[in-house]
């Protein structure tokens, strides 16, 4: 296996994690079976226990790990399942060697911090591309170097170039500002940058050179000589319309036969034929589609963090350019609509609305709200997760008389908890025992003849992921079914709601799983093509 590491300098949010995924996509065109990993340097065991509005989206994988946004960007431009081993912390690095110590795996021998965490995370890096038989392996490390936080996962890139001179490689991606008051790119911080990371015994082979704009010859050629870096290993990524057209700049630099060569391979053609015809699609379609998003995740002061829901909107794009639109998003507080319901009625002038998943009680009667407004007025609704129980509440209230309902995580006492917690959660919830314990992963779901999701995924049994502890209480099917409602899928095993909708709408569905973390540019996901096409309608 081929091992290539990729650090970030000068600043967070440089697009290291798409950077990662266009080599990916790159090689995996030229015929080579690619994975990559995240390395996060936070204590968190996982990403499961962050707030989304500090950190962004937790993405879950089919074997139930929750992850940084970042593996979700892996998935999609790769088309390939990420796996747990695929993801690493310093808290779950730490675990792991403190448990083998407890379990005598180092037959009485000292543990220290160097040499044994940087082994445990070789020996991780190694297993994750075994798992999949990968002839190459991307690792992206969390955080800028100079960082404290992630100087043992550099460490341990040092010593498997040292175990593996010709097999590992070393990317920097790195940021060049252009000072608008001065009007030219600056490469001192790119310079500095690699300094820093010469400091930890590392070498790049290869900058990735971000900015607002291409960088030119001339700067090329400063950081060649300054960084020790060969000027055709400097690759240009200035700032694009859309993520999608990253792999495609990446091979006008000829970025893939470069990395080849770098490891003694021969060049070979890359096969990137349908990424292009998606690329194209994006900048060709003209009719808009407008979604509102109605959420609580995305207010953090002045700014609005679309990280919280990146794969939804992410999701949202591939089934809009699948049926030849394109999306304008909208934010919509669910806050705001409990304040002020009269506003309720911006929500006519959407083709769609979405209300995603989330914990926790703000903001969830003005989301029910919504719901009900989309429901009455007949404007195309999705809703994911904890979108599905609100409906369910919703409804139960409104059609049904159960004025009360509710669900058990806003409320302990009620006559009519239409979402409880599941059995296995009690005594987990009870016991405190909070991280990586939700319904995680894929499950199945049996879905019913003539029902739009039958319809829309052309199967009948699906698999889908999940985040949750609380499902629909079925001691009350039998009421909603009566006043209407549909239960479209099923979970076989379980016997747990899954897909919930509503006939005589012209689209009113909900799911207890997260379509959208199994959505890819090339893959839209069906139930997120047949609501786009019914807010097209």
């Amino acid at each position: 296996m081929k091992y290539i590491f990729v650090a970030g300098g000068v600043m967070s949010g440089v697009g290291k994690g798409v950077a990662t995924a266009s080599i990916g996509r790159i090689l995996k065109s030229k015929g080579f079976k690619v994975t990559a990993i995240k390395i996060d340097p936070y204590i968190n065991v996982d990403a499961g226990t962050m707030n989304p509005t500090e950190h962004g989206e937790v993405f879950v994988t089919e074997d139930g790990a929750e992850c940084d946004q970042d593996v979700g960007n892996y998935e999609r431009f790769l088309d390939e399942n990420i796996y747990t081993d695929n993801y690493l912390t310093t808290g779950r690095v730490y675990q792991t060697v403190i448990n083998r110590e407890r379990n005598l795996e180092y037959n009485g021998k000292c543990v220290e911090v160097v040499p044994d965490i940087p082994n445990e995370v070789i020996g991780t890096i190694k297993r994750a591309g075994k798992k999949v038989k990968a002839d190459f392996v991307l690792i992206e490390i969390g955080g800028t170097v100079g960082e404290y936080q992630n100087l043992l996962f550099l460490e341990a890139g040092r010593m498997m170039k040292i175990l593996h001179p010709k097999d590992v490689f070393f990317i920097l991606v790195s940021y060049l500002p252009v000072p608008a008051k001065i009007g030219e790119m600056k490469t001192k911080p790119t310079q500095y940058a690699v300094r820093t990371l010469n400091s930890a015994g590392i070498q790049p082979d290869m900058i990735l050179a971000r900015s607002v704009l291409p960088i030119d010859e001339p700067r090329k050629k400063k950081i060649a000589v300054n960084c020790n870096v060969a000027s055709e290993d400097i690759i240009s990524a200035p700032d694009v319309e859309s993520i999608y057209d990253i792999p495609l700049n990446f091979e006008d630099e000829n970025l893939g036969n470069r990395i080849l060569k770098k490891f003694g391979l021969k060049s070979k053609p890359s096969n990137l034929l349908d990424w292009e015809k998606f690329v194209k699609k994006t900048k060709n379609v003209s009719k808009i589609v407008e979604i509102g998003i109605v959420g609580k995740y995305f207010e953090t002061g002045h700014f609005t963090l679309a990280d919280s829901y990146i794969s939804v909107i992410e999701a949202i794009k591939h089934a809009c350019f699948a049926n030849n639109v394109k999306p304008k998003i909208s934010w919509l507080s669910a806050e705001s609509y409990e304040k002020d319901p009269k506003i309720l009625s911006e929500l006519k002038k959407f083709d769609g609305i979405i209300v995603p998943g989330g914990f926790g009680s703000r903001g969830i009667e003005g989301k029910i709200k919504a719901i009900e407004y989309c429901r009455k007025n007949k404007i195309p609704f999705f809703g994911l997760c904890l979108g599905m129980q609100l409906a369910v509440i919703e409804f139960a209230r409104s059609a049904c008389g159960l004025k009360d309902a509710t669900s058990a995580e806003f409320k302990q006492i009620s006559e009519n908890i239409l979402i409880d917690v599941m059995p296995e959660q009690k005594v987990l919830l009870k016991e405190k025992r909070y991280g990586g314990t939700m319904r995680l992963g894929s499950y199945n779901c049996k879905l019913k003849q003539g029902t739009k999701s039958k319809i829309a995924y052309k199967s009948e049994l699906i698999s889908e992921r999940h985040r949750h502890r609380y499902e629909l209480n079925n001691n009350y099917k039998e009421i909603l079914e009566k006043k209407g409602m549909v239960f479209a899928g099923v979970n076989p095993e379980s016997d747990l709601v899954e897909i919930i909708e509503l006939p005589n709408h012209p689209f009113f569905v909900a799911t207890q799983f997260h379509p959208e973390f199994k959505s890819s540019p090339l893959r839209p996901h069906p139930l997120f093509k047949a609501f786009i096409k019914a807010c097209i309608k």
